[in-house]
């Protein structure tokens, strides 16, 4: 596996750490489980490094030197990929002969690489965008800036020299149909899953408790980067207006904001805590840094709702993660979140990021106590719908398709 901008040891939830880490990791670590052997090349993105991490048995996770470290975000690595790819071949070139028998690839900065390696050890590419440009700078975010033209090419060039491209739904299969002409045979569906046996319901008091939380609130959750793609300001205003109209919410709302600054975000890293204290929210806004997997359960479980108002998601994994501990999710009706929430059962869609219809919703299933509850129970069976080994399952199917069309062009 190739993933050149983030890898999977990094935390999710800061820099350009989110479901791709994810993903990434879990299908790593059920390939080997299969006796599958996984090697996965990412950037050195700082000193000190080791070449080489076990993950899992069975799953390596190689630190590749591409010249620069420190200080480098996804709009600047174009510039190392010559290294990047040259420190590839060199790891090629340490492996027994025929070692390799395929390659994924993830983002389109990885399948510009991917696409060299395969020419080099004749084995087949398959691809993974995770998110689209296009797609992005349809739906751009207020204060967000459109991706660059130079990813743009890179994705279409991916579409047309790929042997098999995966995407995360059928949305997003479309979407390459559409909008890059893809080969509708060369489109793989693949869902991603969730970790049910890690994400699961839990005692909301005690892991209120661990974060300082009273019992009596009522908390609405977002998880993610503090981004203007991910919207968490549309849920601050949303919140704000919600106790305007909804008076009886005022004294127990608790938001909670998980996540670290990212991308445009990095810009003014202040930016949503002031947005808060503007809205007269400081008192009712409680901030923390990403967690890792184990206090991000029980994050979950100490929300009432979990609050995903991305302007585009390729799927949506922190929203299946909630529902796997039977929390409901308000999500906005955009991408991946069409699959990965049930609109009116285990949680709602919102069309659009208007802030009034935001209130509304999150007022409408926060204030119902038995609607919630019932909307809990559907949440945990949404989730089971969704598996890493379900996943992988898939992704077989697909690594040996393209091996086949492989073995048929070398002949």
């Amino acid at each position: 596996m190739i993933t050149v901008h983030t890898s999977p040891l990094e935390q999710p939830g800061a820099g350009d750490a989110g479901g791709l880490n994810v993903y990434v990791a879990e299908t790593a670590k059920r390939l080997a489980e299969r006796d599958v052997e996984v090697d996965i090349l990412t950037r050195k993105a700082k000193a000190g490094l080791p070449a080489m991490v076990q993950l899992f048995p069975g799953v390596n996770v190689h630190h590749v030197d591409s010249g620069a470290l420190e200080g480098l975000d996804k709009n600047d690595l174009p510039a190392t990929l010559c290294n990047f790819t040259a420190g590839v071949l060199r790891y090629g070139a340490r492996m027994p002969e025929n070692h390799i028998d395929l390659i994924h690839s993830h983002y389109w900065l990885s399948g510009q690489v991917g696409w060299v390696a395969r020419e080099r050890w004749l084995a087949p590419l398959v691809h993974s965008m995770h998110t689209l440009g296009k797609i992005k700078n349809l739906l751009l975010s207020e204060g967000d800036i459109p991706e660059p033209n130079l990813r743009i090419v890179g994705e279409q060039q991916l579409v047309d020299t790929a042997d098999l491209l995966i995407a995360n739904t059928a949305i997003e299969q479309n979407e390459l149909i559409e909008h890059y002409h893809a080969d509708k045979e060369k489109v793989k569906v693949v869902y991603p899953g969730v970790d049910n046996l890690h994400f699961t319901p839990g005692d909301k008091v005690s892991s209120r408790k661990h974060f300082g939380i009273d019992s009596n609130d009522l908390v609405i959750t977002f998880v993610g980067r503090i981004q203007p793609l991910k919207g968490p300001e549309v849920l601050l205003r949303a919140a704000a207006e919600m106790m305007s109209i909804k008076p009886e919410s005022a004294d127990r709302l608790k938001i909670v904001i998980c996540g670290a600054p990212s991308g445009t975000g990095t810009k003014d890293p202040e930016r949503l805590k002031h947005l808060a204290n503007e809205l007269g929210l400081t008192q009712r806004v409680k901030f923390l840094p990403p967690q890792n997997r184990d206090y991000l359960v029980l994050l979950y479980r100490a929300s009432d709702l979990v609050a995903v108002p991305s302007y585009t998601e390729s799927f949506g994994l922190v929203a299946v993660e909630a529902q796997a501990c039977g929390i409901p999710v308000v999500a906005a009706k955009v991408g991946g979140l069409n699959y990965a929430v049930k609109d009116q059962n285990s949680g709602l869609l919102v069309t659009g990021h208007n802030t009034t219809a935001w209130a509304n919703s999150l007022a409408d299933l926060l204030l119902d106590t038995e609607k919630r509850s019932q909307f809990s129970k559907n949440a945990i069976a949404q989730a089971a719908d969704f598996t890493w080994d379900k996943t992988v399952d898939q992704l077989l199917a697909v690594y040996h398709h393209a091996m086949k069309l492989a073995v048929v062009a070398n002949r």
